[in-house]
């Protein structure tokens, strides 16, 4: 008996430590724009496995989340590059950062929701943060023989050893205090992240990464015909649905213009 209560002592400790961290953590939330859209996209065939919408055509975008924790700072995706044809950005991810008078060497953590070129184009700015990535993710982009799709070219100094990083086989609470937890939501690709972060004023945001890409998809458990794999899309959408419910949280869906509107970009921050 005493064993139990003695446990239960140490993690009701443990919890309330946790709460008055997360409490305590000065956290906010801001904007990059990383690449340039293009015309609006008809998505019934391609990002509709049921061709639920037909006729439908939506402006996709393209973003990237920064992340302050005090003084330390978390990148979130890390959109195209600076040469890809025509959706390229007109401002680099470290040229926005400078806005603000942040350092690529500044940046503690990029965490990459997956392996695609639209969300992994920069990441080589930033060698000196640590990589966190789904591990099936990881496993992908360190075949020998990475599959089509795999954009492995701009992590060649993790690849190598150079650079560190912690593959993620479960949800991570990032900081430790619950503010910024990256969540498994696979289904899109093997080892897809979606981001939720807590804030004192905004309450809590999900960043769905392309767990979902647009609005009607994630009204109607919609899958893109392209996905890895159809009931693991529908199971993380179901989860991020649920999450938002239960915490009443913002949902951010990265590419769908409606949404990114929600955070201010840079040099602002969401409280």
């Amino acid at each position: 008996m005493n064993r139990i209560l003695i446990g239960m002592a140490f993690g009701a400790s443990l919890f309330s430590g946790l709460a008055a961290s997360a409490q305590a953590a000065d956290v906010t939330l801001a904007r990059l724009d990383c690449g340039t859209p293009q015309a609006p996209t008809v998505v019934n065939e391609r990002f509709s496995d049921t061709y639920a919408f037909p006729g439908l055509k939506l402006q996709f975008v393209f973003s990237c989340y920064l992340i302050k924790h005090g003084d330390e700072y978390l990148l979130w995706d890390t959109g195209h590059s600076m040469t890809a044809p025509n959706v390229a950005p007109k401002v680099s991810v470290v040229d926005q950062l400078a806005k603000i008078d942040v350092k690529p060497d500044q940046i503690k953590y990029v965490g990459i929701s997956h392996y695609h070129a639209d969300h992994t184009g920069q990441i080589d700015s930033f060698p000196k943060a640590t990589l966190l990535i789904g591990a099936k993710e990881w496993e992908a982009i360190t075949s020998p023989k990475p599959a089509q799709g795999v954009n492995f070219k701009p992590f060649e100094g993790w690849i190598k050893g150079e650079n560190k990083v912690e593959p993620q086989a479960l949800d991570k609470d990032v900081f430790g205090d619950g503010s910024v937890i990256m969540l498994r939501t696979p289904g899109h690709t093997p080892g897809h992240s979606s981001l939720l972060v807590t804030l004192a004023q905004m309450g809590p945001v999900i960043i769905t990464g392309d767990a979902v890409h647009f609005r009607e998809n994630y009204d109607t458990d919609g899958v893109p015909a392209f996905n890895f794999d159809r009931a693991q899309t529908v199971a993380s959408i179901e989860r991020l649905k649920k999450i938002a419910a239960n915490l009443k949280a913002t949902v951010i869906i990265q590419h769908d213009a409606r949404d990114v509107e929600k955070l201010p970009a840079l040099p602002a921050f969401a409280k």
